[in-house]
């Protein structure tokens, strides 16, 4: 018995074996609970919409000094996971939102000025970022998000390209700072720049970046106006495949020439998998096999994976050191933003 209590002395307490809270574990927990503020947020304020809240929250977050140290420390690897593979997720899901007959039912005058805005505001972008030496790849993903549809699109084009944290958190928190103040600008405009509902929702599809910011602002101009915007503005929406494909023939072709590997240690695929998965899902709701009911759970699962990507990647601004660069890159928002409102207007009034 002596000796059946001196191993019971010495042996360990069995919970002290269990292996503690770790790897990404803290920081997707973080992510659940600033998804459900941003939700929160949503029912609270309708015209804000969650997407954007759960940037705001995000970026909060990282500079709150009750949560600083967590988001910067054990938190910050669950934080990036939830910034890479539930907005590549959330992007398939995105393809359920749109059907060939939607898009082929825009009319091809009107499919016509939407390949025109976004190549007007991707390149014009894109060279504006450069001229003004903006770091990394934030002039491609400016200009991806501005042209196509956001945040969202510069997800997955950072995912294409291997871009760095901090030029995807600088970028994305641009473009969800001039997309949010479209929301209370652009329907002020509506009626001195002559605009009926119709050409009013064309236009703000046409020049919004976040579809949740589409609807946002075109609600303002009634049922009709907010049709033309979310038909517009999934126009925009397909175009993301073959941008997210080009610019990943072009890392492979700059990691060739420069004799370099991606960060990632692997070379980036020809059209990556989620870009694949996103025409899929196109296609899939083109056949009308899904019901509304499974289109909605999907909707919202969408909703859910982009709002917890998009808080990660909110937390990683560094405000700081945008502020350092601060200037420049409000100048290419101010630029990107004339652009992509210029020739939208001036493809409504063609197309009337």
């Amino acid at each position: 018995m002596a000796l059946t209590l001196r191993d019971r002395a010495v042996r360990p307490a069995r919970t002290r074996t269990l292996p503690p809270l770790g790897g990404n574990a803290p920081g997707l927990l973080l992510a659940a609970l600033g998804v459900a503020a941003a939700l929160a947020v949503h029912r609270a304020v309708p015209a804000v919409p969650g997407l954007t809240a759960a940037v705001v929250l995000g970026v909060a977050a990282a500079h709150l000094p009750g949560l600083r140290p967590l988001v910067r420390g054990v938190a910050r690897p669950g934080l990036s996971a939830a910034g890479k593979r539930p907005m590549r997720l959330g992007i398939v899901l995105l393809g359920l939102k749109l059907s060939l007959d939607d898009v082929l039912g825009l009319g091809w005058a009107t499919v016509a000025m939407v390949l025109a805005v976004v190549a007007a505001t991707f390149t014009g972008t894109l060279w504006l970022g450069r001229r003004l030496g903006l770091p990394g790849d934030q002039p491609l993903l400016v200009a991806t998000g501005y042209s196509i549809c956001g945040a969202s699109a510069i997800g997955a084009v950072s995912q294409a390209a291997g871009s760095e944290e901090e030029d995807v958190a600088a970028s994305v928190a641009l473009v969800t700072l001039c997309g949010t103040l479209a929301i209370g600008v652009l329907p002020l405009l509506q009626h001195p720049l002559g605009l009926d509902p119709a050409g009013f929702g064309r236009w703000v599809g046409a020049g919004v970046h976040d579809v949740g910011q589409v609807v946002a602002t075109a609600q303002s101009g009634g049922p009709g106006a907010l049709r033309e915007a979310v038909l517009v503005k999934l126009m925009r929406v397909v175009l993301l495949a073959p941008l997210v494909a080009g610019v990943a023939v072009a890392a492979r072709r700059s990691h060739r020439r420069a004799g370099t590997t991606p960060t990632a240690g692997r070379r980036p695929p020809l059209v990556p998998l989620f870009v694949v998965g996103f025409l899929a899902m196109i296609v899939l709701r083109s056949t009308g096999v899904l019901p509304e009911r499974a289109l909605a759970l999907a909707g919202d699962a969408q909703e859910l994976l982009l709002a917890a990507a998009l808080f990660g990647l909110g937390s990683a601004v560094h405000l700081p050191t945008m502020v350092r660069t601060g200037g420049r890159i409000a100048l290419l928002g101010l630029g990107s933003w004339v652009v992509v409102a210029g020739v939208s207007y001036a493809g409504v009034l063609a197309t009337r």
